[in-house]
Protein backbone atom coordinates (compact mmCIF):
# COMPACT_ATOMS: atom_id res chain seq x y z
CA UNK A 1 0.00 0.00 0.00
CA UNK A 2 0.65 3.65 -1.10
CA UNK A 3 -0.15 6.69 1.30
CA UNK A 4 -0.85 9.70 -1.07
CA UNK A 5 -2.41 13.18 -0.57
CA UNK A 6 -6.04 12.63 -1.42
CA UNK A 7 -5.78 15.54 -3.88
CA UNK A 8 -2.83 13.35 -5.92
CA UNK A 9 -5.13 10.30 -6.11
CA UNK A 10 -5.48 9.33 -9.47
CA UNK A 11 -9.11 7.73 -10.54
CA UNK A 12 -8.69 4.24 -11.36
CA UNK A 13 -6.29 3.52 -8.21
CA UNK A 14 -8.08 1.24 -5.56
CA UNK A 15 -8.48 2.19 -2.10
CA UNK A 16 -5.46 0.32 0.12
CA UNK A 17 -7.32 0.64 3.38
CA UNK A 18 -10.61 0.87 4.45
CA UNK A 19 -12.40 4.10 5.70
CA UNK A 20 -14.84 4.04 8.62
CA UNK A 21 -17.50 5.74 10.40
CA UNK A 22 -17.56 6.63 14.30
CA UNK A 23 -19.16 3.55 14.66
CA UNK A 24 -16.30 1.83 13.18
CA UNK A 25 -18.16 0.43 10.63
CA UNK A 26 -16.98 0.72 6.16
CA UNK A 27 -18.33 3.29 4.37
CA UNK A 28 -15.52 2.21 1.94
CA UNK A 29 -13.87 -1.27 1.82
CA UNK A 30 -10.40 -2.21 0.85
CA UNK A 31 -10.54 -2.62 -2.94
CA UNK A 32 -12.80 0.10 -3.72
CA UNK A 33 -11.99 1.76 -7.02
CA UNK A 34 -11.77 5.04 -6.68
CA UNK A 35 -13.33 8.30 -9.34
CA UNK A 36 -12.89 11.56 -9.33
CA UNK A 37 -16.18 12.49 -7.50
CA UNK A 38 -15.12 10.25 -4.75
CA UNK A 39 -12.11 11.35 -4.03
CA UNK A 40 -13.42 14.98 -4.30
CA UNK A 41 -15.97 13.43 -1.23
CA UNK A 42 -13.09 12.14 0.95
CA UNK A 43 -11.23 15.24 0.49
CA UNK A 44 -14.39 17.45 1.77
CA UNK A 45 -15.05 14.88 4.51
CA UNK A 46 -11.41 15.72 5.68
CA UNK A 47 -9.97 12.43 4.35
CA UNK A 48 -6.75 14.37 3.39
CA UNK A 49 -4.44 10.85 3.02
CA UNK A 50 -5.81 8.16 1.93
CA UNK A 51 -3.49 4.30 1.08
CA UNK A 52 -3.98 3.13 -2.72
CA UNK A 53 -3.04 -0.27 -3.35
CA UNK A 54 0.28 -0.48 -5.35
CA UNK A 55 2.18 -3.67 -6.49
CA UNK A 56 5.74 -2.76 -5.84
CA UNK A 57 4.39 -2.62 -2.09
CA UNK A 58 2.15 -6.22 -2.34
CA UNK A 59 4.04 -7.29 0.37
CA UNK A 60 3.97 -4.50 3.19
CA UNK A 61 1.00 -4.24 5.23
CA UNK A 62 0.39 -1.19 7.52
CA UNK A 63 0.26 -2.26 11.44
CA UNK A 64 -2.69 0.31 12.93
CA UNK A 65 -1.45 1.36 16.47
CA UNK A 66 -4.62 0.89 18.05
CA UNK A 67 -6.92 -1.84 17.25
CA UNK A 68 -10.30 -1.10 15.47
CA UNK A 69 -12.14 -2.51 18.51
CA UNK A 70 -9.65 -0.26 20.89
CA UNK A 71 -10.22 2.74 18.64
CA UNK A 72 -14.27 1.95 18.60
CA UNK A 73 -14.77 1.91 22.55
CA UNK A 74 -12.01 4.28 23.68
CA UNK A 75 -14.15 6.92 21.40
CA UNK A 76 -17.58 5.60 22.58
CA UNK A 77 -16.12 6.13 26.03
CA UNK A 78 -15.01 9.54 25.40
CA UNK A 79 -18.07 10.72 23.79
CA UNK A 80 -20.69 9.41 26.56
CA UNK A 81 -18.64 10.55 29.50
CA UNK A 82 -17.83 14.21 28.12
CA UNK A 83 -20.98 14.93 27.27
CA UNK A 84 -22.31 13.83 30.97
CA UNK A 85 -19.47 15.93 32.57
CA UNK A 86 -20.61 18.70 30.41
CA UNK A 87 -24.43 18.07 31.06
CA UNK A 88 -23.92 17.51 34.86
CA UNK A 89 -22.56 20.97 34.99
CA UNK A 90 -25.01 22.71 33.45
CA UNK A 91 -27.50 20.48 35.47
CA UNK A 92 -25.27 21.15 38.98
CA UNK A 93 -25.79 17.24 39.44
CA UNK A 94 -23.72 14.97 40.90
CA UNK A 95 -21.90 12.46 38.12
CA UNK A 96 -20.73 9.06 39.08
CA UNK A 97 -17.22 9.19 39.51
CA UNK A 98 -16.53 5.73 40.15
CA UNK A 99 -17.79 4.95 37.29
CA UNK A 100 -15.99 7.56 35.16
CA UNK A 101 -12.92 6.50 36.67
CA UNK A 102 -13.39 2.93 35.90
CA UNK A 103 -14.60 3.57 32.57
CA UNK A 104 -11.03 5.80 31.64
CA UNK A 105 -9.01 3.48 33.35
CA UNK A 106 -10.24 0.54 30.83
CA UNK A 107 -9.56 2.88 27.89
CA UNK A 108 -6.16 3.75 28.65
CA UNK A 109 -5.13 0.18 29.71
CA UNK A 110 -6.46 -0.77 26.48
CA UNK A 111 -4.52 1.67 24.85
CA UNK A 112 -1.54 0.76 26.82
CA UNK A 113 -1.74 -2.87 25.55
CA UNK A 114 -2.01 -2.19 22.32
CA UNK A 115 1.32 0.55 22.26
CA UNK A 116 3.56 -2.25 23.83
CA UNK A 117 2.23 -4.76 21.06
CA UNK A 118 3.16 -2.49 18.10
CA UNK A 119 6.42 -2.67 16.67
CA UNK A 120 6.52 0.27 14.81
CA UNK A 121 6.81 4.09 15.29
CA UNK A 122 3.41 5.55 15.97
CA UNK A 123 1.21 6.55 12.93
CA UNK A 124 -1.87 7.74 13.05
CA UNK A 125 -1.64 9.82 9.92
CA UNK A 126 -3.23 7.21 7.96
CA UNK A 127 -5.71 6.31 10.36
CA UNK A 128 -9.13 6.96 8.11
CA UNK A 129 -12.15 7.67 10.54
CA UNK A 130 -14.75 10.23 9.75
CA UNK A 131 -16.22 11.88 13.13
CA UNK A 132 -18.86 13.86 14.34
CA UNK A 133 -17.02 15.89 16.76
CA UNK A 134 -13.33 17.27 16.33
CA UNK A 135 -12.74 17.03 20.55
CA UNK A 136 -13.58 13.15 20.54
CA UNK A 137 -11.08 11.68 17.90
CA UNK A 138 -8.33 14.65 18.90
CA UNK A 139 -8.23 13.50 22.97
CA UNK A 140 -7.63 10.17 21.20
CA UNK A 141 -5.23 10.72 19.60
CA UNK A 142 -3.36 12.88 22.14
CA UNK A 143 -3.62 10.15 24.81
CA UNK A 144 -1.97 7.69 22.29
CA UNK A 145 0.59 9.68 21.55
CA UNK A 146 1.42 10.86 25.31
CA UNK A 147 1.21 7.18 26.54
CA UNK A 148 3.97 6.04 23.74
CA UNK A 149 6.34 8.68 24.93
CA UNK A 150 5.49 7.98 28.97
CA UNK A 151 6.45 4.51 27.95
CA UNK A 152 9.30 5.77 26.68
CA UNK A 153 10.01 7.80 29.28
CA UNK A 154 9.94 5.02 31.75
CA UNK A 155 7.13 5.56 33.95
CA UNK A 156 5.58 3.21 35.74
CA UNK A 157 2.00 1.55 35.69
CA UNK A 158 0.58 4.07 38.51
CA UNK A 159 2.10 7.31 36.62
CA UNK A 160 0.65 5.88 32.89
CA UNK A 161 -2.67 5.47 34.25
CA UNK A 162 -2.57 9.41 35.58
CA UNK A 163 -1.35 11.02 32.71
CA UNK A 164 -3.46 8.90 30.44
CA UNK A 165 -6.42 9.70 31.98
CA UNK A 166 -5.33 13.64 32.52
CA UNK A 167 -4.56 13.22 28.50
CA UNK A 168 -7.91 11.87 27.62
CA UNK A 169 -9.74 14.37 29.91
CA UNK A 170 -7.01 17.08 28.82
CA UNK A 171 -9.97 19.16 26.70
CA UNK A 172 -12.91 18.34 28.51
CA UNK A 173 -13.59 22.05 28.88
CA UNK A 174 -14.19 22.60 24.98
CA UNK A 175 -17.44 20.86 25.38
CA UNK A 176 -18.37 24.35 27.22
CA UNK A 177 -17.06 26.30 24.05
CA UNK A 178 -19.89 26.94 21.99
CA UNK A 179 -19.83 24.67 18.17
CA UNK A 180 -20.25 27.71 16.03
CA UNK A 181 -16.75 29.23 17.70
CA UNK A 182 -14.94 25.28 17.87
CA UNK A 183 -16.10 24.27 14.65
CA UNK A 184 -15.30 27.64 12.91
CA UNK A 185 -14.29 27.33 8.75
CA UNK A 186 -12.33 30.38 9.11
CA UNK A 187 -9.33 32.33 11.42
CA UNK A 188 -11.04 33.27 14.88
CA UNK A 189 -11.71 37.00 15.94
CA UNK A 190 -9.58 37.84 19.18
CA UNK A 191 -13.07 37.66 20.63
CA UNK A 192 -13.65 34.16 19.64
CA UNK A 193 -9.92 32.89 20.32
CA UNK A 194 -10.60 34.27 23.64
CA UNK A 195 -13.27 32.07 24.10
CA UNK A 196 -11.75 29.21 23.13
CA UNK A 197 -8.61 30.19 25.73
CA UNK A 198 -11.25 29.68 28.64
CA UNK A 199 -11.12 25.99 28.19
CA UNK A 200 -8.24 25.27 30.31
CA UNK A 201 -9.98 26.31 33.25
CA UNK A 202 -13.61 25.24 32.63
CA UNK A 203 -12.27 21.94 31.94
CA UNK A 204 -10.31 22.42 35.49
CA UNK A 205 -13.47 23.64 37.22
CA UNK A 206 -15.43 20.24 35.83
CA UNK A 207 -13.20 17.69 36.86
CA UNK A 208 -11.41 19.30 39.92
CA UNK A 209 -13.97 18.11 42.68
CA UNK A 210 -15.43 14.77 40.47
CA UNK A 211 -15.24 11.55 42.99
CA UNK A 212 -12.50 9.46 41.68
CA UNK A 213 -11.27 11.79 39.59
CA UNK A 214 -7.75 12.97 41.24
CA UNK A 215 -6.34 16.97 41.53
CA UNK A 216 -3.68 15.99 39.26
CA UNK A 217 -5.66 14.91 36.06
CA UNK A 218 -7.76 18.33 36.59
CA UNK A 219 -4.43 19.84 36.34
CA UNK A 220 -3.50 18.26 33.36
CA UNK A 221 -6.47 19.90 31.70
CA UNK A 222 -5.69 23.26 33.20
CA UNK A 223 -1.91 23.36 32.14
CA UNK A 224 -1.63 21.74 28.56
CA UNK A 225 -1.75 25.50 27.16
CA UNK A 226 1.43 26.63 29.65
CA UNK A 227 4.27 27.21 27.96
CA UNK A 228 8.06 26.67 29.65
CA UNK A 229 8.69 30.48 28.72
CA UNK A 230 5.43 31.98 30.36
CA UNK A 231 3.94 32.73 27.13
CA UNK A 232 0.84 30.02 27.40
CA UNK A 233 -1.95 30.36 29.23
CA UNK A 234 -4.29 30.49 31.42
CA UNK A 235 -1.89 32.15 33.78
CA UNK A 236 1.53 31.95 32.04
CA UNK A 237 2.96 29.54 34.28
CA UNK A 238 6.88 28.99 33.38
CA UNK A 239 9.10 26.10 33.10
CA UNK A 240 9.11 23.99 36.50
CA UNK A 241 5.87 25.61 37.41
CA UNK A 242 4.36 23.65 34.71
CA UNK A 243 4.12 19.96 35.55
CA UNK A 244 5.23 17.16 33.66
CA UNK A 245 2.57 15.39 32.59
CA UNK A 246 0.85 18.43 31.42
CA UNK A 247 4.34 19.64 29.59
CA UNK A 248 3.96 15.93 27.97
CA UNK A 249 0.11 16.20 27.20
CA UNK A 250 0.47 19.71 25.90
CA UNK A 251 3.20 18.66 22.98
CA UNK A 252 1.53 15.81 22.08
CA UNK A 253 -1.62 18.15 21.90
CA UNK A 254 0.45 20.51 19.23
CA UNK A 255 1.44 17.20 16.94
CA UNK A 256 -1.48 15.87 16.87
CA UNK A 257 -3.72 19.47 16.59
CA UNK A 258 -1.55 20.44 13.32
CA UNK A 259 -1.41 17.14 11.58
CA UNK A 260 -5.01 16.73 11.63
CA UNK A 261 -7.33 18.17 9.19
CA UNK A 262 -9.07 21.00 10.44
CA UNK A 263 -11.70 23.31 8.41
CA UNK A 264 -9.53 26.12 8.47
CA UNK A 265 -6.26 24.63 7.31
CA UNK A 266 -4.47 21.71 5.57
CA UNK A 267 -2.64 18.87 7.48
CA UNK A 268 1.12 18.74 8.05
CA UNK A 269 2.90 15.53 7.39
CA UNK A 270 4.42 14.25 10.73
CA UNK A 271 7.96 15.42 9.46
CA UNK A 272 6.46 19.04 8.84
CA UNK A 273 4.64 18.80 12.82
CA UNK A 274 7.80 17.85 14.38
CA UNK A 275 9.86 20.68 12.46
CA UNK A 276 7.16 22.90 14.56
CA UNK A 277 7.77 21.33 17.97
CA UNK A 278 11.80 21.36 17.61
CA UNK A 279 11.48 25.61 16.35
CA UNK A 280 9.70 25.69 20.30
CA UNK A 281 12.71 24.14 22.23
CA UNK A 282 13.98 25.96 25.03
CA UNK A 283 11.02 28.20 24.56
CA UNK A 284 8.11 26.53 24.56
CA UNK A 285 9.05 23.02 25.02
CA UNK A 286 11.64 20.94 27.24
CA UNK A 287 14.30 19.87 25.11
CA UNK A 288 14.24 16.45 26.69
CA UNK A 289 10.23 15.65 25.89
CA UNK A 290 10.84 16.64 22.50
CA UNK A 291 13.90 14.50 21.77
CA UNK A 292 12.17 11.40 23.29
CA UNK A 293 8.96 12.29 20.66
CA UNK A 294 11.03 12.47 18.02
CA UNK A 295 11.88 8.70 18.56
CA UNK A 296 8.66 7.54 19.49
CA UNK A 297 6.79 8.62 16.50
CA UNK A 298 7.27 7.80 12.92
CA UNK A 299 8.59 10.66 11.01
CA UNK A 300 8.04 9.42 7.91
CA UNK A 301 5.21 6.81 8.18
CA UNK A 302 5.24 3.52 5.93
CA UNK A 303 4.15 3.91 2.48
CA UNK A 304 4.92 7.46 2.24
CA UNK A 305 6.81 8.14 -1.06
CA UNK A 306 9.84 10.59 -0.75
CA UNK A 307 12.79 11.74 -2.32
CA UNK A 308 16.53 10.76 -1.10
CA UNK A 309 19.57 13.81 -1.36
CA UNK A 310 21.14 11.67 -4.12
CA UNK A 311 17.98 12.00 -6.19
CA UNK A 312 16.51 8.55 -5.98
CA UNK A 313 12.84 8.10 -5.30
CA UNK A 314 11.37 5.59 -2.93
CA UNK A 315 8.51 4.83 -0.81
CA UNK A 316 9.03 3.88 2.93
CA UNK A 317 8.47 0.09 4.05
CA UNK A 318 9.75 -0.46 7.42
CA UNK A 319 10.35 1.80 10.37
CA UNK A 320 13.72 1.46 12.37
CA UNK A 321 12.31 1.94 15.74
CA UNK A 322 13.92 4.81 17.68
CA UNK A 323 15.57 6.14 14.41
CA UNK A 324 12.79 8.04 13.10
CA UNK A 325 14.45 9.72 10.09
CA UNK A 326 15.77 6.96 9.43
CA UNK A 327 13.72 4.71 7.99
CA UNK A 328 14.22 1.60 5.04
CA UNK A 329 12.86 3.20 1.68
CA UNK A 330 12.14 0.78 -1.32
CA UNK A 331 13.68 2.78 -4.60
CA UNK A 332 11.26 3.17 -7.35
CA UNK A 333 12.95 5.50 -9.32
CA UNK A 334 16.29 6.16 -10.20
CA UNK A 335 18.00 8.81 -12.24
CA UNK A 336 15.23 10.27 -13.31
CA UNK A 337 13.61 6.85 -14.46
CA UNK A 338 10.94 4.13 -13.12
CA UNK A 339 12.36 0.98 -11.95
CA UNK A 340 11.17 -2.75 -13.49
CA UNK A 341 12.84 -3.85 -10.17
CA UNK A 342 12.75 -1.83 -7.34
CA UNK A 343 15.28 -2.94 -4.16
CA UNK A 344 15.32 -1.48 -0.50
CA UNK A 345 17.41 0.93 1.11
CA UNK A 346 17.86 0.69 4.88
CA UNK A 347 19.05 4.57 5.64
CA UNK A 348 20.71 3.06 9.13
CA UNK A 349 23.14 1.62 7.43
CA UNK A 350 23.69 4.53 4.15
CA UNK A 351 24.41 7.78 6.81
CA UNK A 352 25.33 9.77 4.16
CA UNK A 353 22.02 9.20 2.32
CA UNK A 354 19.04 11.67 3.79
CA UNK A 355 15.66 12.31 3.12
CA UNK A 356 15.17 15.80 1.50
CA UNK A 357 11.88 15.61 0.50
CA UNK A 358 8.36 14.06 0.10
CA UNK A 359 5.78 13.47 -2.94
CA UNK A 360 3.24 15.64 -1.25
CA UNK A 361 5.88 18.46 -0.63
CA UNK A 362 7.21 18.38 -4.21
CA UNK A 363 3.29 18.72 -5.51
CA UNK A 364 2.54 21.72 -3.06
CA UNK A 365 5.32 23.46 -4.70
CA UNK A 366 4.79 22.79 -8.20
CA UNK A 367 0.87 22.86 -7.91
Amino acid sequence: MRLVATKQAKAGEKLGKPIYDLEGRPLLRRGAVLTERLLTRLYNLGIHYIYVEDERLADIEYEDVISDETRREAIQTIKTEFTEIADSVKLNKVINGDRLSVDFSKVVYSILSDIKKNRDALSILSDVYIYDNYVFTHSLNVTVYTLALAVKLGYNERELLEIGIGALLHDVGKMAVPLEILNKPGKLTKEEFEVIKTHPKVGYDMLKDLPNISLLTAHCALQHHERINGSGYPYGLKGDEIHEYAQIIGIADVFDAVTSHRSYRKPMLPHEALELLYSGVGTLYDIRYIQEFNQTIAVYPIGLTVVLSDGRVGIVVKQNKGLSTRPVVRIVKENGKSLDEPYDVDLVKHPNVTIVATESTLASKTG
